[in-house]
């Protein structure tokens, strides 16, 4: 078995081995393969050995009644197929896909390299540092990009005056080109982990506040299931982390559920868990029987920052009323904790988070606070995970199923 990653051996096979491989799996036949693909059997056997060669594994059973899938072939046929698909789905939206069958006429004609150049420049900023991280030449890479204009019939690129960028058209294809693409590195590593091999990584978007904390919560559980799995973690605030979600940056994000308005991700909530006010331990507002809406806006606040459940938990409760003095928006808990120890400023908190914090704040006597958030997951739509995905998404779903669990999350506090 090869070491090399499933990025490195995705980079190494071309879309024409691909569409010869989608075209062996559909059609069961390298005969009819050819034929479809207006290629002579040798050239598709040829194509295909190399492509098995690089994964370092054999996909098709050759019979004399023809060619077959085998187990490891099914894996990876199936995400061939959605790569393709959505790469047409792409062309589609750019106006390619007008009459029947010309978005997958469009498709065949682009290269790993134009897409490359495109999502490269995307990452990169520039043809220059592009280049260089791709180690193409700054020439070679905009002849791609000309090509992949030319190959689209659209504008994917704009000169200014500090060079050549993507257009806003160009941006959005491009991310789109790198969730399809980012089907073959799975699907390579599908393969391996059927075959016993490595685990790959994935990526997990944490929300600030209860995202990290049931994160740290089953962690140890998911690595002793794949104790060879590399887990990486990324906390953003709720704004951007639904951009690195439908960039592909992340795999899933768990945390409170955001209000996002598009048919791009799913949201599948788990478990309410209600907001508290919060202040430190020996606050003048603990110290009150009940707290009114007046004695709130006697103290500064620290809010969520814009797009955040918490922010828009706070503007609601504030909505008929003149709103308290609000200077620091932050969703850092290390921020808020320290601000909120040394003040008698306030925040709002679920009581899933309290009751993760080391007894140095305090929840005042008011409630209940509407509306109730939830914890949960929030994926792309569409989105086919991996088994090391599904394993942690479920653990994750026990998890919050158990009754200490629940507990936490719907306590009020």
């Amino acid at each position: 078995m090869t070491d090399e990653t499933g990025s490195g051996r995705s980079d190494a096979i071309s879309f024409r081995q691909l569409r010869l491989f989608e075209a062996i799996g559909d059609l069961k036949s390298v005969r009819r393969a050819s034929e479809e693909c207006s290629l002579s059997q040798p050239a598709v056997t040829q194509a295909l050995a190399k492509m098995e060669a690089r994964l370092g594994v054999e996909l098709v059973d050759r019979r004399a009644s023809g060619s077959y899938l085998n187990e490891l072939g099914e894996v990876f046929h199936a995400r061939v197929k959605r790569f393709f698909d959505q790469m047409e789905q792409a062309v589609a939206e750019l106006g390619g896909g007008a009459r029947p069958g010309s978005a997958r006429a469009v498709v065949n004609r682009l290269t790993r390299s134009q897409i490359r150049t495109l999502v490269g420049m995307i990452e990169a900023g520039s043809f220059e540092r592009a280049s260089g991280r791709l180690g193409i030449s700054a020439a070679s890479l905009q002849r791609a990009a000309r090509d992949l204009e030319g190959n689209l019939h659209a504008s994917l690129f704009y000169r200014t005056a500090a060079g050549l960028l993507v257009s806003p058209v160009g941006l959005r294809f491009g991310q789109r080109m790198k969730l399809a693409l980012q089907e073959i590195e799975w699907g390579i590593e599908e393969v391996d982990a059927a075959r016993g091999g490595a685990s790959r990584q994935i990526v997990i978007g944490a929300m600030p506040f209860g995202g990290s904390v049931l994160l740290a919560s089953v962690l140890a559980d998911f690595l002793e299931q794949h104790p060879r799995a590399d887990v990486r973690v990324i906390n953003d605030n709720a704004a951007e982390m639904a951009n690195k979600l439908r960039s592909g940056d992340v795999d899933f994000v768990i945390g409170l559920l955001p209000e996002l308005d598009t048919s791009e991700v799913v949201r599948e909530p788990l478990a309410q868990t209600p907001y508290s006010i919060v202040v430190r331990r020996g606050h003048p507002l603990t110290r009150k029987g009940r707290v009114s809406l007046d004695d709130l806006r006697g103290y500064d606040w620290v809010v969520g920052t814009e797009g955040a459940s918490r922010r828009a938990c706070f503007e609601g409760l504030f909505a008929r009323e003149a709103r308290p003095k609000t200077q620091i928006a932050t969703c850092s808990l290390p921020v808020i904790r320290h601000l909120l120890a040394r003040s008698d400023r306030l925040t709002l908190m679920t009581s899933y988070e309290l009751q993760h914090e080391d007894g140095t704040l305090r929840a005042v006597p008011y409630g209940p606070i509407m509306p109730v958030p939830s914890i949960g997951i929030t994926m792309r739509a569409n989105w086919l995970p991996t088994r090391l995905h599904r394993d942690f998404i479920d653990i994750v779903r026990a998890y919050v199923a158990t009754p200490p669990a629940r507990a936490l999350l719907r306590e009020a506090s």
